[in-house]
């Protein structure tokens, strides 16, 4: 089982920055809000203003379920925190309104999903439906390792997770990424980047209901 694909609490990035990544956004930490003002300036700000940053909103899944197929996302590329400003309001008035939230599609997970099942038993892998629909199973084809991380990481920012942050690398079929995924009290986000100086978009990813809070989070700590 190729278990190389990703790798969790890998040092990325913000172990440049803060001496302990892990320790730096908790309640605890001494000068937290400045740490988060300083990731969120090298993970977010930075590559927005340089048109490398994508908003990716995901949604569709509640009540527990996590059926791929079922995961709708939308995506928008962000060259301002009034950018960001729009998108929120736009999700706000669909469900302010009873309608449809943006979605781009529902294969965010499912397609990838797809192709590597299909993949495999083109290699002559034959693959039982416990392997096909249990998220764990993944890890036993190619490629499922990093579908399975995703999966997770879709996962915590849907239901929530207890670890304010979370490093992970992961081989994706856009070459290395890495992930920071952060649960603070002012909002659930988490951004996939490429290593450090490669080139390439970074993508923040996050819940529609936490499209809000992490708005007001970098207004404040940057300004409108």
């Amino acid at each position: 089982m190729p278990y190389t694909e990703a790798k969790e609490h890998a040092p990325g990035r913000l172990h440049g920055i803060f001496v302990d990544p892990y320790s730096a956004f908790d309640n605890a930490a001494t000068e937290r809000l400045l740490h988060l003002r300083m990731a969120s300036e090298a993970l977010i700000l930075a590559p927005m203003r340089e048109g490398r940053l994508v908003l990716r909103v995901i949604h569709g899944w509640q009540n527990g379920s996590f059926e791929p197929a079922e995961l709708c996302h939308s995506d928008h590329r962000l060259d301002s925190l009034a950018a960001l400003r729009r998108v929120t309001d736009d999700y706000r008035q669909a469900f302010e309104g009873g309608q449809p939230l943006p979605c781009d599609g529902t294969g965010l997970l499912a397609d990838p999903l797809a192709r590597a099942i299909a993949a495999a038993e083109a290699e002559g892998q034959a693959l039982d439906e416990e392997t096909r629909t249990i998220p764990a199973r993944w890890p036993a084809f190619r490629q499922g390792l990093t579908l399975y991380t995703f999966f997770k990481v879709y996962h915590r920012l849907t239901y929530s997770e207890d670890d304010a942050y979370r490093s992970i690398l992961c081989q994706t079929p856009q070459g290395p990424r890495e992930i920071h995924e952060f649960h603070l009290e002012e909002g659930e986000f988490a951004v996939v980047a490429p290593r450090e100086n490669e080139d390439g978009d970074s993508v923040l990813l996050l819940h529609e209901s936490q499209l809000t809070p992490v708005l007001q989070l970098l207004e404040a700590g940057h300004g409108a």
